[in-house]
């Protein structure tokens, strides 16, 4: 007997292990990616490209340091820039509807946690009641009173966690909580780039307009002129007709733009949370892109860390990996205290609270499927299939991350090189167009080369603005890829909820 006892002692440990080990979720494996050591479309100088204390890889041309973590816009040292994104932090519709969705899984991660603890709760309450002379066994038509039922109870009910079920789910829904902080943080950092590259949009296309007009005074210029030399009878009818022909052309392409700024405007009114009809934005031409940030790229492995939507895909693998766990303790008894005081009375209330009224009552519940049709199994597969999915979820989000780095580095590469020669082609274009002026003016040369030139330096001088337009749009974007800036500094969404 001795002996059984002893195996029995030593058998139990190893058999608590082994159910343990059954039925707890899987040991989290970051996924294995192939992180490059370098993106390959950096053309950063390494000179420009420097490390501050707080680990952050970009900076900006002119000096940041003393700007505030995370607020990127700030490098583009505008103003009225910063007052639009912070507006539209406090204001944007969709960030928050983020920001209640983090509230919800916040609250969700409580009711989790609360299975850690034991539930308490009271009840009272008061009964009458009538019953039948046949039903107590007396003979028929014997009169019967009513009786009343006075009871008031404390009732308490705990599950022990055995095959970690509480555990796993208080993790899942951990995971599940900061999943969803890490996408307002991304609907954040995309609502401030949408803001920042609407903006520039909106300058540049208050630039493009600035060139159409003063295509449309020498537009002007040219009629007024041909008008006067035709009234001389300097020229034919034909240089007159073809001057006010470009006149109405370069109008009406100034129009058309008038409806691209006006939908432009709109979008950002509706980024800072108000009606387009009530949104005026001022009239604010973008003149120069040498003021742009410098954005070095930084470590691959660091996109890792600063993109919010690859941290959020990040918690949901390893919420997934919690319900594994869960689903895996539903294949194993669960066990179940409670316990209930209280006194009861068919007298008066009073009665309920005296000691000779008491009335307590102990009691575990174990309890475990036999058979499920195969449900607990399927749900395990289930779990299992859906942390693959989270997995390729995950690995798609980092693919992306970089291919977009690579995107708008390549992009940024490849406008500096376009405005460079398109700035060169200005000024060759206005000198051209200064002497055809000379020559026409002195009747060397006819009209059409006039136009000609004055066509082609209205053409260059767009596609100049074009790209700078393109460029600052394109800064951001990087911003955005990069994953911007969402440390500490950052509204918090609780902080946005309740305004």
């Amino acid at each position: 007997m001795n002996k059984l006892h002893m195996i029995a002692k030593g058998v139990a440990p190893i058999l608590a292990a082994l159910l343990m080990t059954a039925c707890a979720a899987p040991e989290f494996k970051q996924p294995a990616m192939e992180v490059p050591t370098a993106f390959k479309e950096s053309q950063a100088p390494k000179a420009a490209v420097k490390t501050a204390a707080d680990g952050s890889t970009w900076k900006q041309a002119q000096a940041a340091e003393a700007q505030p973590r995370g607020e990127w816009w700030l490098a583009f040292n505008d103003p009225a820039l910063n007052e639009l994104v912070n507006e539209a932090t406090r204001a944007n519709a969709n960030l928050a509807v983020a920001a209640a969705r983090v509230k919800q899984a916040r609250a969700i991660a409580g009711i989790a946690e609360a299975d850690r603890i034991p539930q308490v709760g009271v009840a009272a309450g008061a009964q009458r009641l009538q019953q039948s002379d046949v039903a107590l066994g007396l003979p028929a038509g014997t009169p019967v009173s009513p009786s009343k039922v006075f009871n008031a109870n404390l009732t308490a009910s705990y599950e022990v966690d055995l095959f970690g079920r509480v555990s796993s789910n208080v993790a899942a829904a951990r995971g599940d909580a900061a999943s969803v902080e890490a996408n307002y943080r991304s609907v954040l950092l995309s609502v401030q780039a949408d803001v920042a590259q609407t903006y520039f949009r909106l300058r540049s296309t208050d630039a493009e307009l600035e060139t159409l007009n003063r295509t449309v005074q020498t537009r002007e210029e040219n009629v007024k002129v041909n008008q006067r030399r035709f009234d001389l009878g300097d020229i034919g009818e034909f240089d007159l007709s073809r001057a006010k022909t470009e006149l109405a052309t370069a109008k009406a392409e100034a129009i058309g733009l008038q409806r691209q700024r006006a939908t432009t405007e709109h979008a950002l009114a509706v980024l800072l949370g108000k009606p387009a009809a009530t949104y005026t934005a001022g009239n604010s031409p973008l003149l120069d892109s040498t003021l742009l940030p410098v954005i070095p790229a930084g470590l691959p492995s660091t996109l890792l860390e600063r993109r919010p939507d690859i941290a959020a895909a990040q918690r949901a693998m390893e919420a997934s990996n919690a319900r594994i766990g869960v689903a895996r303790s539903a294949m194993f008894p669960s066990l179940m205290l409670n316990a209930n005081a209280g006194g009861t009375s068919g007298n008066t209330v009073a009665d309920v609270f005296k000691w000779s009224s008491r009335s307590w009552l102990l009691g575990a519940a174990l309890s475990m499927p036999l058979i499920d049709g195969g449900r607990n199994r399927s749900n395990i597969q289930r779990s299992e299939a859906a942390l693959e999915e989270s997995i390729g979820t995950y690995r798609q989000n980092v693919l992306t991350a970089f291919a977009e780095v690579e995107d708008n580095l390549a992009g940024l590469r490849v406008l500096a090189g376009q405005t460079a020669q398109i700035d060169d082609a200005v000024v060759s274009a206005r000198r051209s167009a200064d002497l055809a002026q000379k020559l026409y003016t002195a009747g060397r040369s006819s009209y059409l080369d006039l136009l000609d030139a004055q066509r082609n330096l209205a053409s260059v001088e767009r596609s100049a603005v074009q790209l700078r337009g393109t460029r600052a749009v394109t800064t951001v974007a990087l911003i955005r890829a990069l994953g911007g800036g969402w440390g500490d500094t950052v509204t918090s969404p609780t902080t946005l909820a309740q305004k």
